[in-house]
């Protein structure tokens, strides 16, 4: 084996080691729960939900979490999703222990929407069968889907004919092809449907919302969501909102570009214990769970207690750009300009 391969390898392992450290050093386990998967639609295949999983999150978050929880885009989620996907694995984390000292679910996408049908039922599910809860401390939601997004009602529309060459076009660059005759989740992700989904959790689990505004698609996409977005899910959802509507901000005070300024359109109401943490027009749907900064980033909020000493904080800065009547105030979370979001999140975790 060359010299140059014996060094590749020993980097990586170290690498690995460095990564799987940091883990060990947080407070609590994390969890990663994946978003929609547009090609399990096309090719269903339960044989690849592992490897899909994998390459879903192999370029940050995988070496990072301690569990992960697989779920099929060609189902729905009261259904084969929560009975044969979401129970099996619940139930073996509770056996083995997994949340023990506590959980922190990182989701992204539909898995925001997932994650809440858990914390609703998981209790009752796993109490019934003689055992103990999941303890899930928190979660930390990323671009999350759990409003609905409004590219599923037009997806279902032009699979039930109603379509033209804009939604035609939205659907092809979001899905990578025109859709088919199988579904799944899409019906979920209606707006309607999702926000009627395990909409008021009994548990007071806190929902960290990490927002992007950015651009995907060459905009083909964006036509169909209602005020900021993310090319793929509306501000409304990502923030948290407790109805959907045209919202350009999380925050009343701060745009997601970091502007401190009133927010005229910014979300005023939040479904129960969610709670709007990072924004960055800088990321879009997909580069916002990558280890790519891309770009300086925002608070809505800066800290929130989890638990008893464990906070989840951001330190940030204010900078004034311009000057006389053109001067303007901004707001970033301080080494956002060379980190990526998903690093920053990460170093957020509580140790």
């Amino acid at each position: 084996m060359k010299l140059s391969n014996h060094i590749l390898i020993i980097s990586l392992l170290v690498t690995i080691l460095c990564l799987s450290t940091q883990s060990q050093a947080k407070a609590y386990k994390t969890v990663l729960i994946h978003g929609f998967q547009a090609q399990q639609l096309f090719t269903i295949d339960s044989g690849k939900l592992e490897s899909d999983a994998e390459s879903y999150w192999a370029d940050y978050w995988g070496p990072l979490a301690d569990e992960r929880i697989d779920w099929p885009s060609f189902e729905r989620v009261e259904g084969k999703i929560a009975s044969d996907y979401l129970w099996p694995k619940l139930k073996s984390m509770s056996e083995q222990g997994t949340c023990a000292s506590g959980c922190i679910f990182l989701t992204h996408s539909t898995g925001d929407l997932i994650a809440r049908y858990i914390i609703d039922n998981q209790a009752n599910w796993l109490e019934n069968a003689g055992l103990q809860p999941l303890n899930i401390v928190a979660t930390f939601d990323v671009a999350g889907a759990g409003g609905g997004s409004e590219l599923a009602d037009v997806a279902v529309n032009v699979a039930n004919g109603a379509s033209n060459p804009l939604t035609e076009a939205a659907i092809r660059a979001w899905l990578g092809r025109s859709i088919g005759e199988t579904l799944g989740v899409l019906n979920d992700l209606k707006v309607n449907n999702a926000r009627q989904i395990a909409s008021f959790p009994d548990s007071r689990t806190p929902r960290l919302r990490f927002i992007a505004d950015g651009d995907l698609f060459l905009g083909a996409t964006k036509l169909f969501l209602p005020g900021k977005d993310d090319s793929v899910v509306a501000t409304h959802s990502a923030c948290g909102a407790n109805q959907a509507g045209s919202f350009d901000s999380c925050s009343l005070n701060i745009a997601t570009d970091g502007k401190v300024t009133s927010q005229d359109k910014g979300v005023r109401h939040f479904l129960p214990y969610h709670y709007p943490m990072l924004m960055s027009d800088n990321y879009d749907h997909l580069s916002i769970i990558i280890d790519h900064a891309k770009g300086k980033v925002t608070a809505a909020n800066t800290a929130i207690d989890i638990a008893p000493n464990k906070r989840v904080a951001f330190n940030t800065y204010t900078k004034n750009e311009g000057f006389w009547l053109w001067k303007k105030q901004y707001t970033y979370v301080r080494n956002s300009d060379s980190q990526s979001m998903s690093a920053l999140m990460f170093a957020a975790l509580p140790e």
